[in-house]
């Protein structure tokens, strides 16, 4: 375990894809490869190892190291939660603080409501879609993205997770090829990087695909496109959720007049808000 979390430092090796730490990365490939289960004891760390599975180990370890291929894409899985996702190049790694944050977001909307209908902007693999379903058992959900090949996985985790009776997905946009109708949750994790921090991301990131981060020069193209269609999807009583990244200045800089309620998360980041309404019909007409 040591060799491997040295050569994460050696090679300077990118994290925040799978795991914050090599530690945890290291170990989780290492389980993968050797077909563990991964909540085994540390003392699953001290078994001999046969030729075939050091020989696993190094092919598994070279891609990381040599090709800089992020850890979910060699295993082709993601966890968020206690909810496992396939995922390959064609979408984005899944991340997102909306994990600690889809199961409040009912306090945020009128006592007793029951959510009947939720979307999911910009859903790559659908894991965010998915998640609103398991939260949400008698809404209807939408999942939507401009990638025909997103689309493609999001399909696979659909099924896997058997939710497709009432997750439906659209190749829009935005929402400019979603059927009418309105929301009480309009949710999304849209591309908002600006395009200069793309352009120096680690190799790492280079990996995945380029429209999943890119939110033009200043990072706010899709956002600012997403609320300006939302004020018509929202039911009144209804809610706009973004996880902006580090755009919290930059959304109050062009838009001075909009509430924005910025939703406590653990690791302090702080960058999801939240917007009701009435707040967005005011400004965003």
């Amino acid at each position: 375990m040591g060799w491997a979390e040295e050569a994460y430092e050696v090679h300077d090796l990118a994290l925040g894809q799978v795991a914050d730490n090599a530690h945890d990365e290291a170990l989780y490939l290492i389980l993968r490869t050797l077909d563990w289960p991964l909540d085994s004891r540390a003392k699953v760390m001290r078994r001999a190892l046969t030729e075939a599975q050091m020989d696993a180990l190094r092919a598994m370890f070279a891609r990381r190291i040599g090709e800089r291929v992020p850890a979910g894409y060699l295993t082709q899985e993601a966890w968020l939660g206690d909810y496992s996702f396939y995922c390959d190049e064609r979408v984005i790694i899944p991340r997102s603080c909306f994990l600690e944050l889809i199961p409040t977001l009912a306090d945020h909307l009128p006592d007793g409501l029951t959510v009947r209908q939720a979307v999911d902007v910009c859903t790559g693999s659908g894991c965010l879609a998915i998640l609103l379903a398991h939260q949400f058992p008698e809404a209807r959900v939408d999942g939507v993205d401009l990638s025909p090949e997103a689309l493609a996985v999001a399909k696979i985790n659909v099924r896997n997770h058997e939710v497709g009776d009432r997750l439906t997905l659209h190749h829009s946009d935005v929402f400019d090829a979603v059927p009418e109708r309105r929301y009480d949750i309009i949710l999304s994790n849209p591309p908002y990087e600006p395009s200069a921090i793309c352009n120096a991301l680690p190799p790492e990131f280079e990996h995945e695909p380029r429209m999943a981060l890119d939110g033009g020069a200043d990072g706010l193209n899709i956002i600012g496109k997403l609320l300006r269609q939302a004020g018509e999807r929202l039911q009144p009583h209804g809610i706009v959720v973004l996880e902006v990244g580090e755009l919290r200045e930059a959304m109050e800089r062009v838009w001075p007049r909009l509430k924005m309620t910025w939703l406590e998360t653990i690791d302090g980041s702080d960058c999801c808000c939240l917007i009701r309404a009435p707040d967005l019909a005011q400004v965003m007409r």
